[in-house]
């Protein structure tokens, strides 16, 4: 079945996210081992994802761990260094495959206020045509629930959707979907993916990876 929308993660797969590189920056190893094993930082941007309010998630998260409150406020304070930098290579394939007219999405375990702050961040957000994002639907990946709302409001057959992302679980769902599916390891083998797809052809895979 042809290729009708490609759909690219965004974390690691456009953007950079490492929050413990940030966090060994500013507070050096050996606190930031001790920070993410007393305070749960993962479980804290997993509700943001859901939905939850950025600002009232840290604010409280702090309130509950008040020896590391000044820690936990550097995750809203300095999100945008936690998610960067770009990630040129991918970011060529989503522009070379706008380019070419083909309908690219984005599906993402994000934050609404996070994802607003990342939009501000890299104009190249803007050229989804559809932005699928967990904070907004109350939902997020693997949940099957997510990849359905993707299949009922694009319209599109899940064997015409082609999907990337870093994480096997979230791949793994959308294969069981009947997805088209590329386990994110680098832009080349992306590219060269969608070359055999038939959605770029070898000169831009060659340009743009």
């Amino acid at each position: 079945m042809p290729i009708e929308a490609v759909i690219f993660d965004i974390g690691r797969v456009l953007i950079d996210w490492q929050p413990e590189a940030f966090y060994d920056r500013m507070i050096g190893p050996e606190r930031r081992r001790a920070l993410f094993s007393e305070v749960d930082l993962e479980g804290m941007n997993l509700s943001v994802d859901l939905g939850a309010d950025l600002s009232e998630a840290v604010a409280g998260m702090a309130a509950r761990h008040p020896d590391w409150a000044a820690e936990i406020r550097l995750w809203e304070s300095h999100w945008l260094e936690m998610a960067s930098p770009a990630i040129p290579a991918s970011v060529r394939i989503l522009t070379a495959l706008k380019s070419r007219g083909v309908p690219v999405f984005a599906l993402t375990n994000f934050g609404v206020p996070t994802f607003e702050i990342a939009r501000a961040a890299y104009p190249f957000f803007d050229l989804f045509d559809r932005a699928y994002v967990s904070g907004r639907l109350g939902v997020i990946k693997p949940n099957p629930a997510i990849y359905e709302i993707v299949e009922r409001d694009s319209g599109i057959a899940p064997g015409a959707l082609i999907f990337t992302d870093d994480r096997p679980e979230n791949i793994a769902a959308a294969k069981a979907r009947g997805w088209q599916t590329h386990l994110f390891d680098g832009a080349p083998g992306w590219a060269a993916r969608l070359v055999a797809e038939g959605v770029l052809d070898e000169t831009e895979r060659t340009a743009h990876a």
